[in-house]
């Protein structure tokens, strides 16, 4: 049975002749008519009750009808969600974040990729690098964005913006009286670092900037921790802009008057991943970075 022998069956029944249905289909009768008799023998039933003035429904051919159209009506759904899939404007983007995106530019590119497509779903997870690395290339997520060096295997690499980064110190420690701090004096403290067994990356991008034989502490914690452990006066760490925007009991945020003091984040996504929407996402994404001057 071909779909094409449905299609005509429903004009024929909806036009009321062959002629009408031909003409509709722009084909001839006589393919219509040949198209007609061969679903009847495969069926086995006679659709039709042919008239010199038309065509009429027999009972089995109306049951048929009925159920043709929903048969029809489900493939052009099929249709539509194949296209929309296709060009990118429905679905869900699953984002991986080593940060909250809490302040600028984030939030506003984010804010921009919601209104430009609000029907597309936009789940965010947070995770250390390891995590996301592995949900990348096992595609539980689609995309993530990371800040700081990024080494991982098969993914493509979009630098996205810049963000300075300021120190966090304890409200009572000595240099919150100071208006900027350099690498000198911070190296000298306790560095408050996030760090797991298999992933050192924060501690060794701190170490780059500080110098190796600082006193760095590592916890397997997010940054939100790290920073309640400034408040309570265990050392000092390093954070984004945008982080220091959030208010955190106890901490004291401070700007770093060095030229390297910022952390570049880069949207990181599998190479061979081959999914519309994910494309638009990291063109949209783009495009912004690249009109609002970001890099």
């Amino acid at each position: 049975m071909e779909l094409i022998d449905l299609r005509y069956f429903a004009v024929c029944a909806d036009a009321g002749t062959f002629t009408q249905a031909a003409a509709s289909l722009n084909v001839e009768i006589s393919t219509i008519s040949r198209r007609i008799s061969n679903l009847e023998n495969e069926l086995g039933l006679s659709l039709f009750e042919r008239h010199p003035t038309g065509i009429r429904l027999t009972r089995g051919g109306r049951a048929v009808r009925d159920r043709v159209q929903r048969i029809l009506a489900e493939l052009e759904t099929v249709k539509q969600v194949g296209l929309q899939y296709a060009s990118g404007s429905v679905g869900e983007i699953r984002l991986g974040v080593r940060l909250p995106p809490i302040g600028e530019p984030a939030r506003s590119l984010l804010i921009g990729w919601r209104r430009a497509y609000p029907d597309v779903a936009l789940t965010v997870t947070e995770g250390n690098e390891r995590e996301m690395a592995l949900a990348i290339t096992e595609r539980h997520l689609d995309v993530a964005l990371i800040g700081g060096p990024t080494v991982w295997p098969s993914v493509s690499v979009l630098p996205l913006y810049r963000e300075r980064l300021l120190a966090a110190l304890p409200a009572d420690h000595a240099l919150t009286s100071d208006s900027s701090l350099h690498w000198a004096e911070l190296s000298q403290e306790t560095i408050l670092v996030e760090g797991w067994d298999d992933n050192q990356a924060p501690r060794e991008f701190y170490a780059w900037l500080l110098g190796n034989g600082c006193d760095f502490q590592v916890h397997a914690a997010g940054k939100q921790t790290i920073l309640a452990l400034v408040g309570a006066g265990a050392g000092i760490t390093l954070v984004t802009q945008s982080l220091a925007e959030a208010t955190c009991p106890g901490v004291v945020f401070k700007p770093i008057d060095e030229e390297n003091a910022w952390l570049e984040f880069d949207l990181v996504w599998a190479s061979e991943a081959e999914d519309p929407l994910v494309g638009r996402f990291i063109a949209f994404m783009r495009d912004e970075s690249r009109a609002r001057g970001l890099m």
